[in-house]
């Protein structure tokens, strides 16, 4: 397990590029769970990014995996914004990284990995959302939580087909087998969302050792309940690992608490009038 970054109550970036200031605050929480050994998830929260990866491939090769992801995420950390290509290049050279490491077979090693990072987009400040594997991100907005993420997996695929139902995916013996993934010898390809700041919005970032302990209803629950993002986090993983804990468990809440323009006024709040 890798954790890059710290919580913040309060960070402020100033975005030139968007005539724009922005107030966030986050809190990060990994945990090794009941079942494994070894926590081989990872994250970064380090402005611009924040992501979390899951690693697979053995005892220490999926550390290995998850840890040379953030690592190269945070070569990105200290500026302001950042972008797909400079995305793409650190989850690239990630997997060179990982041919070099401790712990690694024939048969590779890998990781799934998802995060928002801090970005410029027709002009205007975005989260520019970024998956591979089945790690999620979620995003609260005016109470309403939506997945943003879409798995990279076998269940979903048959989901899409129609094959099966949403519930029935959450119980199906293959739900752990993914279909992309960061390493075993394949070049990195994220699947991009951007999403507009807004004020008042709410981001979960988190591996599917919380995912597949919580439903919908029990994250949105406690993202609803607890205002301070550290309390919030806590609560997520705390119920993960009371509901079985039965993988690693890693989660990021982050908050966007204010946006300031260059003409002084606030973005309102989201469920407000303009």
């Amino acid at each position: 397990m890798t954790q890059l970054g710290r919580s913040s109550t309060t960070f402020t970036v100033d975005l030139p590029q968007a005539n724009t200031t922005v107030t966030l605050a986050w809190a990060m929480l990994t945990d090794t769970g009941h079942r494994r050994e070894v926590n081989e998830d990872s994250l970064i929260a380090d402005p611009p990014v924040f992501a979390v990866a899951d690693g697979m491939g053995g005892h220490s090769a999926g550390d290995v995996a998850s840890a040379a992801v953030v690592t190269r995420l945070a070569d990105l950390a200290g500026a302001a914004v950042t972008d797909a290509e400079a995305l793409n290049q650190a989850l690239s050279q990630a997997v060179i990284d990982m041919a070099h490491g401790v712990g690694v077979t024939d048969q590779g090693t890998g990781t799934t990995v998802t995060g928002v990072a801090l970005g410029i987009v027709s002009g205007a400040a975005q989260w520019i959302v970024f998956n591979i594997g089945d790690s999620r991100v979620y995003q609260l907005t005016s109470g309403v939580l939506e997945q943003v993420t879409v798995d990279h997996s076998v269940v979903q695929e048959l989901v899409d087909a129609g094959r099966i139902t949403r519930e029935e995916a959450d119980v199906h013996p293959h739900g752990n087998v993914i279909t992309r993934a960061v390493g075993f010898h394949e070049p990195p390809v994220p699947d991009y969302r951007v999403l507009p700041l807004q004020v008042g919005m709410r981001i979960l970032v988190c591996s599917d050792g919380l995912t597949k302990e919580l439903t919908a209803y029990g994250i949105r629950h406690f993202l609803m309940s607890m205002p301070r993002a550290e309390d919030a986090v806590q609560a997520l993983v705390d119920a993960a690992l009371e509901n079985g804990g039965r993988d690693n468990v890693t989660a990021i809440v982050l908050d966007v608490l204010d946006i300031v323009h260059e003409s002084g006024e606030s973005a309102p709040l989201l469920g407000t009038d303009s």
